[in-house]
């Protein structure tokens, strides 16, 4: 089986380097990232506490979070019907009532130059989207638990437990681009929208309309809609295909395509009875299964975009990872990674399971 080289030209090194600068130089600044937390506090992301330290399963499952207020109705009927007849504006509007739902759950880790940092990878990585537009949002809860999710129109979330097993950024990285092909692809509102459409969720909808108490009542079932949701689950299917785009973005972004199928192996390693992994484990496919969907779909194609020194999280906080100058000499390194993901396919890949 092949193993991508490791060590690469330091033309490529500096490219690499340089484009993970880039990344930094145009996020938001400090301020800015505090107004995105003031954002999110005021979505039910500010209590403490709630919620058993094994991870976000039981909250999500069962702690109550305030409805958001605003066209909850409309909601309802747009998801009874199309995904494809819900605009985007709508979109986000249900985002950020699933926003709701998962800081009601945990609450915001108090780091807030980790929340830029997280911010600022993020909104690197969808600029490379096909849906870069979108008011991307990238948010660390203070969980220890390894999950990360994501909510319509563009609200992505990861627990610091996570963060804190990524061997390196790129690992990160790999994730994050992961969450941004779930809302690129819209899988939540599809999955949504098949369970909406269930002849029970009807039946209850038009209950509460004779109640007179629309608002409040459909409010609750699309947060009701989220828990069930995040609970259970999407369909394998969409998690292949967040895996497949995922590292075709993360290189396309300059960043290892090998990062996500490392943070992969953490999951394959984790005992099943581990709490930390309980909901990631029980919300996706086997990691067996997701890397060897990878190894079958990455071939060797994207070996070139692999190999530079590794930049930690902790690196990056503390200011390392290349010089400001390094990122004009990686203009070109997005549209190069592009290109490869559509090469033939020669035999399957992947990165050397990692010591445990």
């Amino acid at each position: 089986m092949h193993s991508p080289t490791r060590s690469r030209t330091p033309l490529r090194a500096l490219l690499r380097t340089g484009l993970a600068c880039a990344a930094l130089a145009l996020a938001p600044t400090l301020g800015q990232a505090q107004d995105v937390m003031n954002l999110l506090n005021s979505l039910g992301g500010s209590r403490s506490g709630g919620s058993s330290p094994g991870g976000l399963l039981g909250a999500i499952t069962g702690a109550p979070a305030a409805p958001a207020a605003g066209q909850g109705d409309d909601l309802v009927s747009l998801l009874s019907r199309s995904v494809e007849t819900i605009d985007e504006p709508h979109e986000i509007q249900i985002g950020r009532q699933l926003a709701a739902v998962l800081l009601g759950s945990k609450p915001l880790h108090p780091d807030e130059r980790l929340q830029r940092y997280v911010n600022q990878l993020g909104r690197w990585i969808s600029l490379q989207s096909t849906r870069p537009e979108l008011p991307w949002t990238f948010v660390v809860l203070d969980d220890p638990g390894y999950n990360a999710f994501a909510a319509p129109g563009g609200y992505v979330f990861v627990t610091k437990g996570l963060i804190d097993r990524c061997a390196d950024e790129s690992e990160l990285a790999g994730i994050l681009a992961h969450e941004i092909t779930h809302v690129t692809q819209r899988h939540h509102l599809q999955a949504m929208r098949k369970t909406a459409q269930s002849g029970v969720l009807t039946q209850l909808v038009a209950s509460q309309i004779r109640t007179n108490a629309v608002g409040q009542m459909v409010s609750s079932q699309i947060l009701a809609l989220g828990r069930n949701l995040y609970a259970r689950g999407l369909d394998q299917a969409d998690e292949y295909e967040a895996d497949r785009h995922g590292v075709a973005l993360a290189a396309q972004s300059g960043f290892d395509p090998y990062g996500l199928p490392a943070a992969l192996q953490v999951l394959r390693a984790a005992a099943p009875g581990n709490p930390m992994f309980t909901l990631a484990l029980a919300t996706h496919p086997p990691a067996e299964q997701r890397l060897d969907q990878l190894q079958q779909a990455m071939g060797t194609r994207l070996d070139g975009f692999s190999g530079a020194g590794p930049v930690t999280v902790a690196q990056r906080l503390g200011g390392a990872g290349g010089s400001p100058a390094a990122a004009a000499a990686a203009t070109g390194a997005g549209a190069a990674a592009a290109a490869a993901t559509t090469a033939p396919a020669p035999k399957p890949a992947r990165k050397p399971q990692r010591k445990q």
